[in-house]
């Protein structure tokens, strides 16, 4: 018997006939005769005898349906077992995040994910390019959420996105009255950079263009949030990557955004181990930090 005439036959035992049967599983009649004929087959037995027009299990088909039933609550346990992995309430997530993304997009992105799993547990590390590939590597957390692209072949990007540049500044500063801040502008004010040892620094490099030699670069910091800061207090123009900008638009009082002419863009990646398929939870943050992406930088 396989499990299609373990179903018609617990289903002729719960109901009493072929008529209730038919009923329970939303099949006809003739359907149920037919494959409660194909069961008894398949086992050897005589599962019914017909008395007064009425089917009366044998006793071996008391002692079959005592058998079917414990099999059949192991079943409801598979079913519900898998229901919850689709639909889960809860779960765990362990993301590593870079500096520029961590004060505003990937705490937005949680916001969303909470919504969806409210008993969720997750643990957050902001962590730096080359130490968050190790972690991902070694499986310590599940997604990876970066500026600048991935190129290990054990990690597999799962959602790029292109970020441009930005220039803040306080306000009252020369330059904030331009809609629109090219390179050259920047000659003469002193420029908050990150190190020219960094991928980020690099790409800020470029993007400066035949201007850069003449650029008054005085400080340098490696994080794209603290040149926002210092930038809000006086210490210069900072050319930062639009997330970062998403935060400090909406937490650093006294700044000015103003976008920069450049053709530099950074990547920001989520990215996993290749070995490692998404579960439910991961594959719902990824679908939350896509949806804040696009409200806030589209």
């Amino acid at each position: 018997m396989n499990l299609r005439h373990m179903e018609v036959f617990r289903a002729v035992m719960l109901t009493g006939g072929v008529s209730g049967a038919a009923q329970l599983l939303h099949v006809s009649q003739p359907a149920i005769s037919k494959l409660l004929a194909q069961a008894a087959r398949h086992s050897g037995l005589t599962l019914f005898e017909r008395v007064r027009g009425r089917l009366v299990p044998t006793p071996e088909a008391q002692q079959l349906y005592e058998e079917i039933e414990i099999l059949w609550r192991g079943l409801e346990r598979v079913r519900d077992v898998s229901r919850g992995l689709a639909h889960p309430s809860d779960g765990s997530l362990r993301l590593a995040v870079s500096a520029s993304l961590a004060p505003y997009l990937a705490p937005q992105a949680m916001a969303l994910l909470y919504a969806q799993f409210p008993q969720l547990k997750t643990r957050v590390e902001i962590l730096v390019p080359s130490i968050m590939v190790d972690a991902l590597l070694d499986q310590s957390v599940h997604l990876g959420v970066c500026l600048l692209p991935n190129e290990h072949p054990n990690l597999v990007t799962v959602k790029s996105y292109q970020c441009g540049l930005a220039c803040v500044m306080p306000e009252g500063h020369p330059l904030a009255a331009r809609q629109l801040i090219r390179p050259q502008d920047l000659v003469g004010h002193r420029v908050i950079a990150s190190p020219a040892s960094t991928l980020y620094g690099q790409t800020l490099q470029r993007s400066y263009g035949a201007a850069g030699p003449r650029l008054q670069i005085d400080m340098e910091v490696r994080s794209a949030a603290t040149a926002c800061w210092f930038a809000q207090a006086g210490n210069g123009i900072a050319v930062v990557d639009q997330a970062a900008v998403a935060v400090a638009d909406q937490a650093i009082r006294g700044l000015v955004v103003r976008p920069f002419q450049a053709r530099e863009r950074l990547g920001v990646s989520i990215i996993r181990h290749r070995y490692r398929p998404l579960s439910v939870v991961q594959k719902a943050f990824c679908q939350a930090f896509d949806t804040v992406w696009k409200n806030a930088l589209g």
